[in-house]
């Protein structure tokens, strides 16, 4: 005899949440925060009035950006959805390659917050598999 199953709604402030999740939450200003789970690169959260913003900065690719390595990163962003590579020009002697990704607020759920970390990893993996053949 299967044992039941039972459901279960519960409410917590996103922070809460992913500590909960065994996260490390870390408050870098006002409404950004920097988020490791399981030894991952850190996301950074960007909590806006509608979106919650995710990223994960890469690293620098000054050495080896060109149109080759843009090319492939477009033809890759086909594969990481729903996250996208993205380049952070913030110090234009310094560009960053990133992973975006963004949701509504509204109704957050927990698998749907769970989800773009997911998506994160596996994108991280991919970025890392595609950059060694430029870093030779």
């Amino acid at each position: 005899m299967p044992i039941p199953i039972i459901h279960s709604t519960r409410s917590d402030t996103l922070l809460d949440f992913l500590q909960i999740k065994g996260m490390e939450v870390e408050s870098i200003e006002t409404n950004i925060y920097r988020v490791v789970r399981n030894g991952e690169l850190p996301v950074f959260l960007n909590i806006g009035d509608e979106v919650l913003s995710f990223e994960v900065d890469l690293g620098s690719i000054a050495e080896i950006q060109g149109e080759a390595l843009y090319k492939a990163l477009l033809e890759c962003n086909t594969q990481v959805q729903p996250v996208s590579f993205g380049l952070d020009n913030t110090n234009p002697e310094d560009p960053r390659l990133v992973l975006l990704e963004s949701r509504v607020i509204g109704d957050l759920s927990d698998s749907e917050v769970l989800s773009v970390f997911d998506a994160l990893e596996l994108a991280t993996d991919q970025a890392e598999s595609l950059l060694a053949t430029y870093l030779k």
